[in-house]
C-alpha cells in the first residue's frame, strides 16, 4: 500500500470514528468508577468499548481532514503518517499514566483507547518512517 492510500484510508476511518461518537445509539452511558471529565458533553462509550467526548470526536474528525488532505496533495502523505504516529505514541504513553487519563479533564484516552492508539501508531509509524525507495536510474 502506497502512503498516500495510507493518507485515504486513515482519514476516512478517522472521520468515522469521530462521526460515531456524535450518533446517540453508538454511544454507551459511561461506567461507574470511570475517571470525571471537565468536558462531559458527549460522555460514554462507543460501541460500549471507547471512552469518548466532543473533543475526542472533534479530534478524529480533525485527523481525518488531515487524511484526506494529505491524500488529495495539500500536503505529503508521508508528513501526515509521521503527525499521526508521533500523536497518537504520545496518546499511548499519556493513556497509561492515571494522572493523565483524560488529558487533565478534557478527553478521555484511557482503557481500550491506549491499545487502539498503540495499533494506529505503529501503522503510521510504518508508513510514515519506513526508508524511501528511490529509483536507479540506469544508462
Amino acid at each position: 500500500m502506497s502512503t498516500r492510500l495510507f493518507a485515504l484510508v486513515f482519514g476516512i476511518v478517522f472521520l468515522l470514528a469521530g462521526a460515531s461518537g456524535f450518533i446517540p445509539g453508538m454511544l454507551h452511558p459511561v461506567p461507574a468508577g470511570a475517571p470525571p471529565l471537565t468536558v462531559t458533553a458527549g460522555y460514554g462509550f462507543v460501541m460500549g468499548l471507547l471512552p469518548v467526548n466532543i473533543l475526542h470526536n472533534l479530534v478524529h474528525v480533525l485527523f481525518g481532514i488531515l487524511g484526506v488532505a494529505a491524500y488529495a496533495g495539500v500536503f505529503a502523505p508521508r508528513v501526515y503518517a509521521q503527525i499521526v504516529a508521533v500523536a497518537y505514541g504520545l496518546l499511548v504513553i499519556l493513556g497509561l499514566l492515571p494522572a493523565t487519563y483524560t488529558l487533565f479533564g478534557l478527553i478521555p484516552i484511557y482503557g481500550n483507547d491506549v491499545w487502539l492508539h498503540l495499533v494506529l501508531g505503529a501503522v503510521a509509524a510504518y508508513f510514515g518512517f519506513r526508508p524511501i525507495e528511490v529509483p536507479v536510474l540506469r544508462k
